[in-house]
């Protein structure tokens, strides 16, 4: 199959591509940085997915993982939200090859935490998940992925600063961050085997956002 996904030079966009082409798929790769991926099957472009005069056209892939992001940028609501609006419409509909979209969103779009204009973003792709799987359907499927921590360089400046990262830690009952190939897998497994599942928002976040202590007496 012919896979899209943007936001692959690093981080869990990179990690996803590698997964794909462990499958023996072919991958499209867009980011604004350059390709740090060599494979025979893999061909990169430098877009921006806020810029539709970036895109190519006549490109018609089977499978569309939408990544790319940013965080307190200035520009979170125009890459993370439209940017993800920008690509499905372009190459998920009108496409004979479609089969699904997978969005990475963050467990910040179901808690608010995070950024305002972050969390804004992500909660925004949770209900554009649903309306591009009822648009697809039957012929595709659209999910989203919305991991909590992920050991990324994103993430750098908590997960050096020890005493933050420790207090995150108390929070996440699985006590550590997901890694990319991780995700990955996630991705693999909710764009390729499932074929039923679709308008769903998967939270992925080692139990953080449902971390509740029941306080009782221990004597009773």
């Amino acid at each position: 199959m012919l896979i899209l996904i943007t936001g692959t030079s690093r981080g869990i966009g990179k990690a996803i591509a590698l997964r794909f082409l462990q499958e023996k798929h072919d991958v499209i790769g867009f980011d604004i940085e350059e390709k740090t991926i060599d494979h025979v099957n893999y061909v990169h472009h430098i877009v921006d997915v806020s810029c539709p005069s970036d895109f190519i056209d006549n490109v018609y892939p089977d499978i569309v993982v939408n990544n790319a992001g940013v965080q307190d940028s200035g520009k979170d609501i125009d890459i993370n939200l439209k940017g993800v609006i920008n690509i499905t419409e372009k190459y998920a509909f009108d496409n004979p090859n479609i089969k699904a979209v997978t969005i990475i969103g963050s467990a910040s779009g179901h808690t608010g935490s995070e950024f305002y204009e972050y969390a804004a973003s992500k909660g925004g792709l949770l209900a554009y998940t649903k309306n591009v799987a009822n648009r697809l359907a039957p012929k595709a499927i659209c999910n989203s992925i919305d991991p909590g921590g992920v050991i990324t360089e994103l993430n750098k400046p908590v997960m050096d600063d020890e005493k933050l990262f420790a207090k995150i830690m108390e929070l996440t009952p699985l006590k550590r961050w997901a890694t990319c190939e991780e995700i990955a897998d996630w991705v693999y497994f909710v764009s390729v085997i499932n074929k039923f599942m679709t308008g769903q928002n998967l939270l992925i976040d080692g139990g953080e956002a449902g971390y509740n202590q029941f306080i009782w007496p221990e004597d009773l």
